[in-house]
């Protein structure tokens, strides 16, 4: 891979594509050439950026031939037909789909957790499910230092999860709400304002857990390399534009403190403590939407279990953010990293 490299967004108008292009201006992340890839339907559309205007391509098989970077975030379909098209041209893909986050031979990344498994990749990399890598970046640094047994995990999932569409149905439904009209109701099947429901992925008939939950259980195995760790999620959708939320149980391999457990998230990358017993000010959506870090508090003992072995804590993380714009491109800065200039 050239640094600076010849680098490709393939989903480029969708939110998380947005995003990529706000968080590389952010981050002054180096580029020699930028190519912006989209469908059909929207090839031929202007976007500026860092001054210049690019007009955005339609994604062929074509595409990559003179790319050494790009970053997916297209959907499933498209990642099975297209990553391996561009790793075959010599590219490396950063793939913020599920289509690639189980295969065996493809790294599955949080930066803060594993960032030497990018060492693995054979031109795909994977960027896991948003409620994996939101609860991970917190939980990982607990798990280093005194060993996590069981995690339980309740999930607030914001609209934001589903794509631009559903945040922007989430709008209209609040306008519809208040204009007395009625609701509309494309994306859910359902009215989303002032309700919530279970994640709208499909349920295995024979588990009972949907294909959310199933994500965070088998993804943290993979990330942690470790099938000791036992998890359980429950995962809701809630009626807020951006940002999840995560109630985290954990039981410990030994006691602990809750000032080590402050001692030890205080100290770790990727996180901030938000957590004012006094003015009960927590972590919440709209403090975390725009952030980098995953919000953590309520952190307290879980008086259910042996005294020091439970503990009990609440989240908050940007999901078009640290959920999958910004992890890709923090793997994207760790390929470079190790690419000399």
């Amino acid at each position: 891979m050239r640094n600076p490299p010849r680098l490709a967004i393939a989903g480029v108008t969708g939110a998380v594509g947005q995003e990529f292009l706000a968080l590389l201006e952010q981050r002054n992340f180096p580029f020699a050439e930028l190519k912006l890839l989209a469908s059909a339907r929207s090839a031929g559309k202007k976007i500026d950026f860092k001054g210049k205007t690019y007009t955005v391509q339609e994604l062929t098989e074509d595409s990559f031939a003179d790319v050494d970077l790009a970053l997916f975030s297209a959907g499933g379909s498209i990642s099975r037909k297209f990553a391996p098209i561009a790793a075959k041209a010599g590219c490396v893909v950063v793939d913020n789909s599920s289509a690639f986050r189980m295969d065996p031979n493809t790294p599955l990344v949080v930066p803060e957790v594993n960032p030497d498994d990018i060492d693995k990749h054979q031109g795909i990399i994977a960027n896991p499910n948003c409620s994996t890598i939101i609860m991970n970046v917190p939980v990982w640094p607990l798990h280093k230092a005194f060993g996590v047994k069981r995690v339980v995990v309740s999930t607030y999932q914001a609209a934001s999860g589903a794509g631009a569409a559903a945040m922007a149905e989430l709008e209209q439904q609040a306008r519809d709400w208040a204009a007395g009209d009625p609701i509309t109701q494309a994306i859910f099947g359902r009215q989303y304002i002032w309700n919530l429901f279970s994640h709208n992925s499909n349920i295995d008939p024979a588990t009972g857990y949907n294909e959310e939950e199933t994500k965070m259980l088998k993804e943290t195995a993979k990330i942690f390399h470790s099938d000791d760790i036992r998890v359980t999620a429950t995962c809701v959708r809630v009626p807020v534009l951006r940002a999840h939320c995560e109630s985290i149980n954990l039981t410990f391999d030994k006691p602990v403190t809750e000032e080590q457990v402050r001692e030890v998230i205080a100290a770790a990358p990727g996180v901030h403590i938000v957590d004012d017993r006094e003015l009960n000010r927590h972590p919440e959506p709209l403090d975390a939407s725009g952030k980098d870090d995953v919000l953590v508090g309520r952190i307290r003992g879980d008086l259910s279990q042996e005294p020091g072995y439970g503990l009990d804590m609440f989240i908050a993380g940007d999901q078009i953010r640290k959920g999958a714009a910004l992890n890709a491109v923090q793997i994207a800065e760790l390929l470079l990293a190790k690419v000399a200039v």
